[in-house]
């Protein structure tokens, strides 16, 4: 019976665990970032991204028709009500998959032969709209939105590159 009674204790131990777990995935600094994320997500204040406060997002940055099924889908994503420790280790699993920014940066960089570390726009949107996992219109003009070229039609791929891996553009000396 000792057996049996312990169980319950191990798993509550290890469910604590991987909520405070979480936390150490991420360094002081971003986890900040992500509470203002998660801060200014919460319309309502109540603690809790739901359906409302994700419309409300959307809305306050120019996306007024957001279909109900898209945002179910989002929710769907979470395990129970998001709170700031869900809304973290949703991030965390989303960023556990990603590679490291060397073995990105290496992918860029075979089309970069004499090593600019610029693409032209248009050969970055041809190559994402047909090869592989392709990228939708409006994926193609999302990053370009959030990473647009400079005036000769270039992207900066070093730098998008670190934004995937480290979250923030690097400072432009």
């Amino acid at each position: 019976m000792a057996s049996i009674s312990s169980a319950p204790k191990k798993a509550k131990k290890r469910a604590e665990g991987a909520s405070s777990n979480v936390f150490s995935m991420f360094e002081q600094a971003q986890i900040q970032e992500f509470k203002e994320a998660f801060t200014i997500m919460d319309q309502n204040r109540d603690g809790f991204i739901d359906k409302n406060d994700l419309r409300d997002t959307f809305a306050a940055l120019g996306r007024l028709n957001v279909k109900q099924e898209e945002l179910d889908d989002m929710l769907k994503e979470a395990p129970g009500p998001i709170n700031f420790t869900v809304f973290l280790s949703m991030f965390g699993e989303k960023l556990k998959g990603s590679d490291p920014e060397e073995t990105i940066l290496n992918a860029f960089k075979v089309f970069d032969p004499e090593g600019q570390g610029t693409l032209k726009k248009d050969f970055i949107t041809e190559m994402l709209t047909t090869q592989a996992d392709r990228f939708s219109p409006e994926e193609v003009r999302q990053m370009f939105t959030a990473f647009p070229p400079d005036v000769a039609g270039n992207l900066d791929y070093k730098n998008l590159v670190y934004v995937i891996t480290h979250g923030e553009e690097k400072d432009q000396e």
